[in-house]
């Protein structure tokens, strides 16, 4: 199959029950799905090849001969041999160069399941940033990665070590990698990746890098037995990550965050529809199926719901805290299934098990698991109403008929954090196409402001541009993907540029800018612009200056454009 097959290695007869034996294979790795090789120009010097190595979830086997489960843990040594001039790592706890040679030997002492190996080698250069943090970035990169998180790192795990007991895996490092890596960051043992585009947009580097510190404790130490139960991992470490963000950020900044996801997984399951099985956090998997098309918003989402209900059964989230404290004590090291945490749970908390809460009347514990649809109960997040309650204001502004311009235009956005703001847009983005005179005003107002803005902010703004048919700002959408090499802000305008009127638009901007993207992207880019073409030729947005389109195109596909699952929606950290 696509996903590999079996090696079976039948053992001497003669072999005793118990008895230690030792198998070598001899293999060469092609190229597969785990391994992403770089030439230079995709990389941000220029100067070196990159390689780097994607085991989630199933994708290690076409690294090496492994058990390919998350249900089997063990240690792992490699010795790995690389030209002078590219530094390796690799997710472990021990590592030693020996220079001469050109050798590097790395050692994980504590047991992980195999899609934690993980490999990386490039023109990398490192800074402490704590005590046991340092940052790996390309040269050009290293200056800036060095002031957004020197000395915050340790001040997060400090307040999940104060949660969760102590941090296991020795060091914390942190490896930015260029813009091919395909998802926004993987919480590989003593060693994050994470995708060097995220660093200019602060809220979201600071939330991603707080999911992967919880993952060293929830996914890492103790993992799920089966990936038809990944909420184990990404709903625990969601919560902790927002327990983790209170202690370090306020309540009303993890409430902001959280209505913001939420907003995103209402969005997913109007999309899908509530029967859909993909929404149960016990998803039935079947043969041939890649885990990894069960990442979605209801794994982290769904999942964090449910844990922040277990939470309030407790009464106090402290107490909840010193369960989860003894949970990853108990079951360190290994991998479990809902019922092991379900179980733990209640003898832990022995009057919630006298009071039979996991058979509460529409709450049941079998019912979250196996329920297709919405979480069966969200949290409270009215402490964050001070951030919350001007963007429900503004949007009301610019949705309630007649438009009322002046009042909605002014609200100065770069005064807001970069969550309101994309709230905000994601809503406008839900409500288009917009009438043509609040798109207009729309432009007036803010695109000025919102060029400056990180490009969690841009995409979205670009995204209602290309969902509006504003012809006036698409020489924005083209210099934007003209910058862009990272699939989680190209595929999204893809996608909308051929859901509409703009496919040849579309085309011409892939023609000019695909030698600039790694193949893989390049690939999935060109599957969507093969869905069909606009047979009309493309539109010289450098020449618009009005609302007016210089050609007369097709009819808009306006129901269409909310028809297809963008990446905006799905776009997660594993």
């Amino acid at each position: 199959t696509d996903y590999g097959s079996s090696l079976t290695i039948s053992l001497p007869a003669a072999l005793q029950p118990h008895q230690p034996f030792q198998i070598i294979v001899r293999y060469t790795t092609a190229d597969g799905p785990a391994i992403w090789w770089l030439d230079p120009e995709l990389t941000y010097g220029n100067a070196k090849p990159f390689v780097f190595t994607q085991g989630h979830s199933v994708c290690n086997r076409s690294f090496f001969p492994c058990f390919d489960t998350p249900a089997v843990k063990c240690t792992y040594s490699a010795t790995v041999k690389a030209p002078a001039g590219i530094q390796v790592l690799m997710s472990t706890t021990q590592s030693t160069y020996l220079e001469e040679e050109g050798v590097y030997q790395f050692y994980m002492e504590y047991p992980v399941p195999a899609y934690l190996v993980a490999l990386v080698a490039g023109d990398l250069i490192h800074a402490d940033i704590g005590p046991r943090s340092r940052v790996w970035a390309e040269p050009c990169l290293l200056p800036t990665a060095i002031s957004k998180l020197s000395g915050i790192v340790e001040r997060w795990l400090t307040a999940a070590e104060s949660l969760y007991g102590p941090y296991i895996w020795g060091r914390y490092d942190i490896v930015f990698l260029p813009p091919s890596f395909p998802i926004v960051a993987m919480e590989n043992p003593c060693l994050t990746f994470i995708i060097s585009s995220i660093l200019e947009s602060d809220e979201f580097l600071i939330i991603d890098v707080i999911h992967e510190v919880a993952h060293s404790w929830f996914g890492n130490a103790v993992t799920n037995a089966t990936w038809e139960e990944m909420w184990l991992s990404e709903g625990l470490a969601t919560y902790a990550q927002r327990r983790i963000t209170t202690e370090t950020y306020g309540a009303a900044f993890t409430c902001l965050e959280t209505a913001f996801r939420l907003d995103a997984l209402h969005r997913q399951m109007k999309l899908l529809g509530e029967d859909n099985p993909v929404s149960k956090l016990q998803v039935k998997l079947e043969p041939g199926v890649n885990p990894s098309n069960l990442m979605n918003l209801f794994t982290y989402e769904k999942g964090y719901c449910f844990v922040y209900y277990l939470s309030q059964l407790c009464g106090d989230p402290r107490h909840f805290d010193s369960f989860l404290r003894a949970y990853i004590e108990k079951y360190k090291f290994t991998s479990v299934v809902a019922q092991d945490l379900l179980d733990s749970f209640l003898n832990f908390f022995p009057e919630l098990k006298e009071q039979c809460v996991e058979s509460k009347a529409g709450l049941e514990f079998e019912r979250w698991l196996n329920a297709t649809g919405p979480p069966l109960a969200e949290p409270d997040l009215s402490q964050g109403s001070s951030l919350t309650r001007p963007v429900e204001t503004l949007f009301k502004l610019w949705t309630t008929e007649p438009l009322d311009s002046a009042a909605a235009g002014s609200v100065d956005l770069t005064k807001w954090r970069t969550f309101q703001t994309v709230l905000f847009l994601d809503r406008l983005l839900d409500g288009s196409p917009l009438p043509r005179e609040v798109i207009k005003k729309l432009s007036e107002c803010y695109s000025s402001q919102l060029d400056s803005m990180n490009a969690e902010i841009r995409i979205r703004w670009l995204q209602i541009v290309v969902r509006n048919d504003y012809y006036p700002d698409l020489y924005k959408v083209r210099r934007f993907l003209e910058n862009q090499m990272s699939r989680m802000y190209t595929i999204p305008l893809y996608e909308d540029l051929c859901t509409g009127t703009l496919k040849s638009f579309a085309l011409e901007i892939f023609y000019q800018t695909q030698n600039q993207l790694h193949p893989n992207l390049r690939k999935t880019i060109q599957q969507i612009l093969s869905q069909g073409l606009n047979p009309f030729p493309a539109i010289d947005t450098t020449a618009v200056t009005t609302d007016t389109p210089a050609m007369v195109l097709e009819d808009k596909a306006s129901e269409a454009t909310n028809g297809a699952i963008s990446l905006r929606d799905v776009n997660v950290s594993a």
